[in-house]
């Protein structure tokens, strides 16, 4: 049977999500069943993508594939690479906060990230005057647009990342492999779609497992309701830091993240599910960038995370979740982060944040409909994009 070997680990997806160690009730459950649809769309567009000789971008999350606390700030594209095969990327930069390259060894595994063969912004690059790109990526020479491709080199992962949501549009890009311009991809073949529904099983029962264990071994070994100091993003990215942590509050109880406003062009902090996904970005401010925050006069910006409606501009809603993920980023560094750049930590009580913080600005009802308001429009558009 054609589906049989996807239709068994939907089966075994089923099991790994009901025995994840987190879930406690129903609300896990329910929120496992529907990262799980997304996670088999997912599959199945990966599974069909997965093509080195005709390759073409493809999104790699978004609001209804998530996986791997995805940045709600960030566009993710990839594309499958041989490394003895020269390839072609042309583009046009967008006005977006970042838009960086990484060429990687392999994918996500339970156990290993996978290595960074080489990764780079767009100031790498020549860039034409109308944003215009290209890119070559080959068996060559290094040189200003032309990227070497090590051995074992086998994905391309472009990352586009907004910092205000609004204003900054997106790009374009497309990749080709040199040889085969203007040629055809042969034709489907029944053997060729077996493959395919075997592979997309297979990186199903990966995609659930590896980010589970990611989760784990990144964060929840770390005490609850702290967040680290600062430090490059496993993976090598290139020009990223993140502070990361896990928080478990009471429903009367806020955490208090306190945070210098930086000078790198994207900053940025979100709340995630157990699941290691994000939490609902679109209809909730469960994530806020720099420009979309309050910066206090002090050059200090406080964000509330709680369950109840302090009535502050920089709340991110919990939307029911009592235990979860925080992470803060940093990208397109030109400097290293210390201490001195990373957050600081509060866990008071919701009623008393009046008294605790400095700079007390309240909003009203009215008001924060406009703020999700502006947010469905902004990510509609970009997911469009």
């Amino acid at each position: 049977m054609l589906t049989q070997s996807f239709a068994d680990a939907i089966r075994e997806a089923e099991r790994v999500i009901k025995d994840a160690p987190h879930c406690r009730g129903e609300q896990d459950l329910v929120e496992g069943y529907d990262y799980l649809a997304g996670s088999i769309r997912a599959s199945v567009q990966m599974a069909w993508a997965y093509e080195r000789d005709f390759p073409y971008f493809v999104r790699s999350t978004g609001p209804y594939t998530k996986m791997g606390l995805d940045n709600p700030d960030t566009l993710y594209f990839h594309a499958w690479l041989r490394d003895d095969a020269e390839y072609v990327v042309t583009g046009r930069r967008g006005s977006t906060a970042d838009l960086s390259f990484q060429i990687l060894d392999g994918d996500y595994s339970p156990v290993e990230v996978p290595g960074s063969l080489a990764a780079f912004d767009d100031r790498a690059i020549d860039v034409d005057a109308d944003g215009s790109f290209r890119i070559t990526f080959g068996p060559h020479g290094p040189g200003r647009n032309a990227v070497p491709l090590a051995p074992r080199s086998a994905m391309l992962v472009v990352r586009e990342v907004y910092s205000d949501w609004a204003a900054e549009q997106p790009g374009m890009l497309r990749i080709q492999r040199a040889d085969r311009i203007g040629a055809a991809p042969p034709p489907p073949t029944l053997d060729s779609l077996t493959r395919r529904y075997g592979v997309a099983g297979k990186i199903l029962i990966s995609r659930l497992r590896t980010f589970l264990a990611f989760a784990e071994r990144f964060y929840l070994g770390l005490p609850v309701n702290t967040l680290t100091t600062p430090r490059p993003t496993p993976g090598g990215l290139a020009t990223q830091y993140s502070s990361v942590g896990h928080y478990d509050l009471a429903d009367d109880q806020a955490m208090v993240v306190t945070v210098p406003a930086s000078d790198a062009p994207y900053q940025g902090i979100q709340l995630g599910s157990m699941w290691y996904v994000s939490l609902d970005y679109i209809n909730h401010q469960t994530s806020l960038t720099a420009a979309q925050a309050r910066t206090d006069p002090d050059g200090m910006i406080r964000y509330v995370i709680s369950e109840r409606d302090p009535g502050l501009v920089n709340w991110l809603e919990r939307t029911g979740h009592s235990r979860g993920y925080v992470q803060l980023r940093w990208q397109r560094l030109s400097r290293e982060l210390s201490a001195a750049d990373g957050p600081r930590v509060d866990i008071v009580a919701v009623d008393d944040l009046p008294k605790q913080l400095p700079y007390h600005e309240p909003i009203d009802k009215a008001a924060w409909r406009d703020r999700i308001a502006a947010r469905q429009a902004a990510t509609a558009a970009r997911m469009l994009g």
